[in-house]
């Protein structure tokens, strides 16, 4: 099997072509997100349970109208045949998704009326997925699908019981979220085990507020913690509420917070009122909502990242002045005083420029890599901002100390917070370590001595722990990215890949063991491509761009490093060309800009960003060319 070379290089140029042609007015790349039917149910119940209050006392309500009625109309466009909806309009039912747009359209006013046959085909396919609608079962269905995880389930479980579907008392369904522990120093909320991830605290408050006010508990003890902790608990919610008035830029946390405050009497408490500004501000013409406002500096990062190949950084298709503008900007984007809301230090990067984003570290390696790679492209070793001068080496220190210590007692890297390992999406990473692993090292040699020695043991650390969560069949599972026909919605092409695209600084570590994990990851993942030459999340999975991408990048970057047999490396070899070319005829075709359903969210909400199809493409691509010079020598 071979690569046309013209065709290849005709594919790379457009690719790239595209990707730079997508980079906003301001610079930087800011994409799209999937209009979302689970943020569009909850962002129309809040602003309808705060609209009745004002009703109610005979004033007018703060916003239009019409864009809950907008909202619902759009839910009945976009409901799936089978009755359910997804979490984006390309995903398959689920049922949280089809239970909240179910309770939304009984709260909004003329919902059910104007859509009756939606409403019953809605029942129909709950019925059909849960057993009954009756709330003795319906509950624990639900409740199931998340474990002892209460993030997602409180916030459903609440929205049902507003929409009148868990019967007359249906606040007893309603998980009681200690909302009291938030009263507590933040420095103890990994000890006491909140039964909510790291992020969700305003929900803990709200859900935790609107439940005890409209079911309290019997117990007196209880009843007078939670009395006193009420105030002191409203005041820390609304002081971790960013500028923009949505918690973490996101549409769904919001609402959820909004609409458990103007259940339990608060509709008008400042932080709803800001909250209903976000809201609103983020209603899209056609009545949809997204699931955040944007991801521009994972965007950036990333496409940066795609264009500028670590060893080709001076054969760049991007002016001087944009990679300075480029530079500035992501140093900018830097936090450089501790986090209100998760109380991260210093050091951090977030997934957007907003104001509502949270220092994480998959974006801090992102960013990371991607200063690493313009700065030799950049001219002067400080680059002046609005704040002064930004030593560039002094922000890579920063970050990367931001990165240790973030670092789990298991070698892992989790997202935001240290310690909270026992909910899944606060766990270490397989996927988020071995990003990190890749960014520390690119650093290293910019590193005075004795920061680069003391990095050695964390990174010992941390290449241990990827190589000890391997699965005995080869794969490593992501957290941040699933596969909906997987059976647990899993992305195991995407953990495998991303942690193969580090081999060979594992190799440095842990040399034998690590060259065995990578022959096991490496025969996995071959043996997962579907005869036209592409991948899915899984083997014998329906295929994406994406997840294609992430498999040729990968495989073209092992095989550039010693670490197997030469029969081996021929099997890589030929994997990655009948990928490169089954990519190569989706750009020729121009089906390869076509986005999928592949993004994890928040509590597990699926998503889909224009973007990742043009980025994910470009990288591959760029790493296959190596490989291709490689083939043209030996012949």
């Amino acid at each position: 099997m071979e690569i046309d070379i013209s065709r290849f290089n005709s594919a790379l140029q457009q690719s790239t072509a595209e990707l730079l042609s997508r980079k906003s007015k301001k610079g930087y790349w800011e994409g799209c997100l999937a209009s979302s039917a689970l943020s569009t149910a909850t962002a129309v119940v809040a602003l309808e349970l705060v609209h009745r209050h004002y009703l109610n006392k005979n004033e007018k309500p703060p916003f239009d109208y019409n864009l809950v009625e907008q909202g619902i109309d759009w839910l009945a466009k976009n409901v799936n045949p089978d009755g359910g909806w997804g979490d984006t309009t390309l995903n398959l039912s689920n049922l949280s998704t089809t239970a909240l747009c179910w309770s939304a359209f009984y709260v909004v006013q003329n919902g059910q009326t104007k859509y009756p046959e939606l409403v019953f085909n809605a029942e129909k396919w709950i019925k059909q997925h849960a057993g009954r609608i009756e709330p003795h079962i319906l509950v624990p269905s639900i409740i199931t699908r998340y474990g002892n995880d209460r993030t997602f389930s409180a916030p459903i479980l609440m929205m049902c019981a507003i929409a009148g579907r868990l019967g007359n008392n249906g606040w007893k369904w309603v998980p009681q979220l200690p909302f009291e522990l938030a009263a507590l120093p933040q420095k103890f909320y990994a000890a006491v085990k909140m039964p909510v991830v790291s992020y969700a605290l305003p929900a803990l408050v709200a859900i935790g507020q609107a439940r005890y006010s409209n079911l309290p508990s019997g117990n007196i003890f209880q009843k007078i913690f939670r009395s006193l902790a009420r105030e002191r608990t409203f005041e820390l919610i609304k002081k971790i509420q960013p500028f923009s008035g949505g918690y973490l830029e996101a549409v769904p946390l919001t609402s959820f917070v909004t609409m458990a405050l103007a259940s339990c009497g608060q509709a008008e408490h400042p932080v709803v009122k800001d909250a209903v500004k976000f809201i609103t501000s983020s209603a899209r013409k056609d009545g949809s909502w997204a699931i955040d406002t944007n991801l521009a500096v994972w965007l950036t990062t990333l496409s940066i990242n795609a264009i500028c190949d670590a060893k080709q950084t001076q054969d760049i298709p991007i002016s001087r002045d944009d990679v300075s503008f480029l530079f500035k900007w992501i140093l900018n984007q830097q936090y450089r005083d501790s986090h209100q809301y998760t109380g991260a230090p210093p050091g951090g990067w977030a997934w957007t420029n907003l104001s509502g984003g949270v220092p994480d570290a998959d974006d801090t390696a992102g960013a990371l890599l991607a200063l690493n790679r313009l700065m030799t492209r950049v001219s002067d070793s400080k680059q002046e901002s609005s704040g002064g001068f930004i030593n560039p080496i002094k922000s890579a220190i920063n970050g990367i100390n931001w990165l240790i210590n973030l670092q789990n007692k298991d070698g892992g890297i989790p997202t935001f917070c240290r310690g909270w390992g026992h909910l899944p999406f606060d766990r270490s990473g397989a996927d988020l370590t071995a990003h990190a692993i890749r960014a520390i090292i690119s650093w290293l040699p910019f590193l005075p001595p004795q920061d680069a020695q003391r990095l050695e043991k964390p990174l010992k650390k941390a290449v241990d722990f990827l190589l000890t969560s391997q699965s005995p069949k080869g794969y490593w599972q992501p957290l941040w990215f699933g596969n909906q026909y997987e059976r647990y919605d899993r992305n195991l092409t995407y953990g495998t890949s991303r942690v193969l695209i580090s081999l060979q600084h594992l190799l440095r570590f842990e040399g034998e063991r690590a060259a065995k994990a990578g022959e096991k990851a490496v025969n996995w993942l071959i043996n997962c491509q579907n005869k036209d030459g592409s991948w899915g999340g899984f083997a014998n999975s329906p295929p994406s761009i994406e997840e294609t991408a992430w498999a040729v990048e990968s495989l073209a970057r092992v095989a550039m490093v010693p670490f197997c047999e030469q029969e081996l490396r021929e099997t890589i070899v030929e994997a990655t060309i009948i990928g490169t070319n089954w990519l190569i005829e989706k750009v020729e075709s121009g089906e390869w800009t076509k986005p999928s359903p592949i993004g994890f969210y928040f509590a597990n909400l699926w998503y889909y960003e224009e973007l990742y199809p043009l980025i994910f493409t470009v990288s591959a691509l760029k790493a296959v060319q190596p490989v291709l010079k490689t083939i043209k020598k030996t012949k």
